[in-house]
């Protein structure tokens, strides 16, 4: 009950009275929390094997089917079936791949659907149809197809990504209080929910993933289902990987390409509404660079540095996924002078690293500017300690194309549009806490800046 709506926030107080290293009671477990850019970079970096495990955890077991590389325990076969997964992510998005031009066209073609769907309403919430695009995108590089909004189950799709994000707290209580499954109490039957969406996602990933088997060709890799299959299905024995893990890294890509990158865009399209001079210096900027007769494209983020500071001060700023999935330690191991026993739960808060007040200047204030040098280059040292995908080994494995999902969608959305506040409503940058911090729901306009380029 200490710990509030917003435990990341009490996690940073904790650690102003205790230190960057504490350990709390949660239930009937002991958990570390770690906070702090040198704290945390020491675990994930310098140890980062000793924090490479998962814990044991209840709701950990019915994520993709018990095949999930991201909730995997630590092992030689999850080292194998990551290298292998990472491999396969890279060399598909690689620069001179048909796969990545195929990827941005899918992008591009989602982003000029939004500018259209915003213009067609006087004030909306953008939430719903960014969650589309996003779901869309990742389908599209997942199974090779986008989806109607009108299509059944991809509508039912999007549903269950939604509840998921609402049941998924019940998962954590049963995490720390196993005995709330053995008698009936509403965290029950939420739980129960948590499984069945978890059995219902997993179902439909398996659904599309066994057909691309039957039409399986080798000399055609359609999209990144025909490339998991190509590495996953034909591993060698001695891997231990099966189909089962192909389906499980597929699951992987969609839940956490979808939640991320729509959230982003939410933030980032409030937060241009909130500061409309920002909103018209990366207009102004992004006009120069390309011009009004064609869009943006991936070629142009060299010279759009402004845009990129704004990408990443939004991820600083939010700090959208606050505390990274629980890892645990797969040995005894000693940071900040402090004995840290095997299989110990721990907490990563990333929200205090993008937040301390050491490392940033005003944390609390959201100035794109503070990532630009001098020049007005993007300064690399300083993007590189905003985290939001986490680091070391348990790094989020899609974290560059969700970086060029969110650069070509915005780069368009400014581009096309002029995104004004709906003066009946004061803007508030509040959000509900969950898997990530969304913000409350916000009504804005949308106006066209010239000519629609398709």
């Amino acid at each position: 009950m200490q710990l509030g709506q917003m435990p990341h926030i009490t996690f940073s107080k904790l650690a102003k009275k205790y230190g960057n290293v504490y350990q709390i009671r949660l239930g009937s477990s002991d958990i570390v929390v770690l906070n702090g850019e040198s704290a945390i970079r020491s675990a994930l970096l310098q140890h980062s094997t000793e924090f490479a495990g998962r814990p044991n955890f209840v709701s950990f077991q019915y994520v993709s089917g018990g095949t999930s590389m991201t909730f995997a325990s630590y092992s030689k076969q999850w080292k194998m079936h990551r290298k292998i997964a990472q491999s396969t992510i890279r060399a598909f998005s690689s620069a001179n791949s048909r796969t990545k031009k195929s990827f941005e066209k899918h992008i591009v073609a989602e982003a000029v659907d939004l500018v259209e769907t915003f213009l067609k309403s006087q004030h909306f919430n953008p939430s719903h149809e960014l969650t589309v695009a996003a779901a869309n995108i990742i389908c599209a590089l997942c199974f090779g197809k986008r989806y109607g909004h009108d299509d059944l189950e991809f509508r039912t799709l999007l549903g269950n990504v939604n509840r998921f994000s609402e049941t998924v707290g019940a998962g954590s209580l049963v995490d720390v209080m196993p005995w709330l499954q053995t008698f009936p109490n509403p965290i029950r039957s939420i739980f129960q929910s948590f499984k069945d969406l978890n059995n219902d996602f997993f179902s439909f990933v398996k659904g599309k993933v066994v057909e691309h088997r039957l039409s399986y060709d080798p000399e055609v890799i359609r999209d990144m289902s025909d490339a998991f299959i190509g590495v996953m299905d034909h591993a060698d024995e001695e891997t231990g990987l099966t189909e089962a893990h192909t389906e499980g890294t597929v699951s992987d890509l969609i839940g956490a390409g979808l939640d991320t990158v729509s959230t982003a865009l939410n933030w980032m399209l409030l937060l241009l509404v909130k500061y409309p001079s920002i909103q018209s210096k990366l207009q102004e900027q992004i006009d120069k660079v390309v011009g009004r007769d064609r869009l943006p494209s991936i070629e142009d983020r060299c010279n759009l540095a402004y845009l990129d500071a704004f990408i990443y001060e939004t991820m600083r700023f939010t700090s959208f996924v606050p505390v990274t999935i629980p890892h645990s330690t797969t040995s005894d191991v000693t940071i900040e002078g402090l004995h840290i026993p095997k299989d110990t739960v721990v907490f990563i808060n990333q929200w205090s690293v993008n937040h301390d007040p050491q490392k940033w200047s005003d944390p609390h204030i959201f100035n794109p500017s503070r990532f630009l040098d001098e020049n007005g280059a993007l300064d690399k040292d300083l993007t590189s300690s905003v985290m939001i995908f986490s680091i070391g080994r348990r790094r989020c494995i899609g974290d560059q194309i969700a970086k060029v999902e969110v650069f070509l969608i915005s780069a368009i959305l400014i581009h096309q549009l002029t995104f004004e506040s709906d003066p009946s409503q004061d803007l508030t940058l509040n959000c509900s806490y969950g898997l990530t911090l969304k913000p409350f729901d916000y009504k804005i306009s949308a106006k066209p800046r010239g000519s629609i380029v398709n």
